[in-house]
């Protein structure tokens, strides 16, 4: 319907353009233009077969269409009219090139401060570790020709079995940081010589010399050990005489041990 519409309008168009058109062209004060008069009067004038002329004794009177005003009509064309169907959306174009970077500006001021969050849900409980060990003896021990491990017969403190009566060592099940000490009774006369022994190494020594007079001797130290070592004592081979004095009554040889910090925690 709307391109019938604008075809129609666009055939008027057209004949309204190839129409003459009557154009007016008024004097100033409403006076004839002398040229148009004077050309209006030379047709008046008639030459006879001699050449001779011949005028008409009296102008003719101006035909009423001369005593008027003509106007022009002229056509414009509203272009709204023509205008056609909206188009259909075009695509979307490509991304231009980014920018250049700006300048950094200054730091914005602090925020407020926030509130208080939520309490979180309770941890794992924290896991405790623990060894320890205290071991006494009640009867003396001499050198012979070989190494003997020093046993012991009373368990003063043995927190999970961790020290073997039978074999007199401590075996490690918490791998971490040890504290040991060793105290031993010397017997009148006779060399005191042990090695507190870390698997087959010998760590320290607790040695005392040949004296009339029997005292009690001590050593300590802290090992790093792993899981499965083993500590314990060993007293010296019969090179020379050696022996450590106790009786069934008192305890005069102790050996202990404690974990000191967990592997995990160092």
């Amino acid at each position: 319907m709307a391109s019938k519409m604008a075809l129609s309008i666009v055939w008027m168009l057209m004949l309204f353009w190839h129409c003459p058109i009557l154009t007016y062209r008024p004097t100033e004060h409403g006076v004839e233009d002398p040229k148009i008069r004077r050309d209006h009067k030379e047709q008046d004038y008639h030459r006879d077969a001699r050449g001779r002329e011949c005028r008409r004794c009296c102008d003719p009177r101006e035909s009423a269409s001369q005593q008027y005003p003509q106007y022009q009509i002229t056509p414009q064309i509203n272009m709204t009219i023509l205008k056609g169907e909206k188009g259909e959306v075009g695509g979307r174009g490509a991304y231009g090139k980014p920018g250049r970077t700006g300048q950094t500006g200054p730091p914005g001021s602090t925020g407020i401060k926030g509130s208080k969050g939520s309490m979180g849900i309770p941890g794992e409980p924290c896991k405790s570790y623990f060894a320890a060990f205290s071991v006494g003896r009640k009867k003396g021990l001499h050198s012979n020709d070989y190494y003997q491990t020093l046993t012991f017969d009373t368990e003063i403190v043995n927190l999970y079995g961790h020290f073997n009566m039978f074999s007199g060592k401590f075996y490690c099940y918490v791998p971490g940081i040890y504290y040991f000490s060793l105290n031993v009774h010397t017997w009148n006369r006779k060399e005191t010589y042990l090695h507190v022994m870390h698997n087959e190494k010998e760590v320290v020594v607790l040695y005392a010399q040949p004296s009339d007079r029997s005292i009690m001797q001590s050593q300590s130290l802290m090992l790093e050990l792993e899981r499965g070592d083993q500590v314990w004592v060993r007293l010296y081979k019969g090179e020379r005489e050696n022996a450590i004095f106790s009786d069934e009554f008192d305890i005069y040889i102790i050996f202990n041990g404690h974990l000191i910090k967990h592997k995990d925690e160092l």
